[in-house]
């Protein structure tokens, strides 16, 4: 069982990187191997709606997105983590995510997808609402902790003293382990839900 964590940061080893890093450690201490990928200091251009990849089977601008990708449909959940910019999740995250989703035909029902976000002071919940919206569109289902999921601190070293903030990463991935494994043993015995066949109904007809 494998779950990726991406750091949409500029900053390899910065704030957002401690709380993943944190969600990690307790993941592995559940038997969850974890893989770390900073994406927030790449060029990463967003989606133009070519709609190649559902031709190609991936997306047209070949680069991290694509790597992820095939490591993204053998795990069995995502974290994505962010900073706060005004208020808002990271330019360059929201565009690997928008890509990363839209261009990845394969099926992400039951991964299990979970939000970490950080912020010197403000932004942290608008943020978190933002990067969800990402895995309720697609049938994965949101580890939680026992709060919404930020840290706050403007370093890392700050961070590193925001003792209920780095207790709510230990608790989401303790929470997000036992997620996949009971999701696995669900699949084992029950097998996914039924699916309909899928139904687009436009509001302008």
């Amino acid at each position: 069982m494998k779950v990726l964590l991406i750091n949409g940061s500029p900053h390899a080893k910065g704030c957002t990187y401690t709380a993943l890093s944190e969600v990690a450690g307790a993941l592995n201490a559940e038997g969850i191997e974890t893989e770390i990928i900073q994406v927030g200091h790449l060029d990463i251009r967003g989606c133009i709606a070519c709609n190649r990849c559902s031709e190609n089977g991936r997306c047209v601008f070949d680069d991290i997105v694509n790597e992820v990708a095939q490591k993204f449909k053998e795990s069995d959940g995502l974290i994505l983590g962010s900073p706060v910019y005004y208020a808002s999740a990271a330019g360059t995250l929201l565009s690997f995510a928008d890509r990363l989703f839209y261009s990845t035909s394969f099926d992400k029902t039951m991964k299990v997808g979970a939000a970490v976000v950080s912020a010197r002071r403000g932004g942290t919940t608008a943020t978190f609402d933002i990067l969800n919206k990402y895995f309720t569109i697609t049938g994965m289902p949101v580890a939680s902790s026992q709060y919404w999921n930020m840290v706050h601190g403007n370093s890392a070293e700050e961070v590193k003293q925001d003792a209920e903030g780095l207790q709510i990463m230990r608790t989401l991935g303790k929470n997000m382990a036992f997620l996949i494994k009971s999701i696995a043993l669900g699949k084992e015995r029950y097998g996914l839900p039924e699916k309909e066949k899928r139904v687009n109904t436009n509001f302008i007809r």
